[in-house]
């Protein structure tokens, strides 16, 4: 156990930067998810592997990528592709290459769905996040963001 003399306490920007960060991080997602229980009764999670799979070749990722895409587990994702299968969104399948591999697939239905939604959230996404930021801002996040994505997950897809 490290002892309280051992630590190394932040500085004071450190600290700010953290509470910034820590708000943020806490924020954020619960702002999108009443947006988007509002617009069309899903949460960012369901949005966000809509999205994985509407950008994927042929609407198609095997259940483990999306799960990295996803920043989820296998158990949490199997979850939410259930109820999106629900809505006629999504479909699970054998992988057309390799038969113990399951397969999410974005439905017709879903990617209709999206396509309606996604102008509203995006609209969200620039008035919350982008509309209070200039390009150097939005160039730094990035930086930072792979940055610290970077020392949680090195194989992390976004650093692709």
């Amino acid at each position: 156990m490290v002892s309280m003399t051992d630590t190394r306490w932040l500085s004071p920007e450190e600290r700010e930067c953290w509470l910034a960060l820590i708000s943020v991080s806490m924020q954020l997602p619960s702002l999108l998810d009443s947006e988007l229980h509002r617009q069309a009764r899903i949460t960012l999670f369901d949005y966000n592997v809509l999205a994985m799979l509407s950008e994927a070749d042929d609407h198609l990722l095997p259940m483990s990528e999306l799960a990295g895409r996803t920043n989820a587990s296998l158990s949490r994702l199997s979850h939410v592709v259930k109820k999106l299968e629900g809505r006629g969104w999504v479909e699970r399948t054998q992988s057309p290459v390799d038969a113990r591999v399951t397969v999410a697939h974005l439905r017709d239905a879903g990617m209709e769905m999206l396509i309606g939604l996604a102008p509203e959230h995006v609209n969200s996404v620039r008035r919350i996040v982008f509309d209070g930021l200039d390009q150097e801002d939005v160039q730094d996040l990035a930086r930072i963001g792979r940055k610290l994505v970077g020392r949680m997950d090195p194989e992390h897809w976004i650093l692709r």
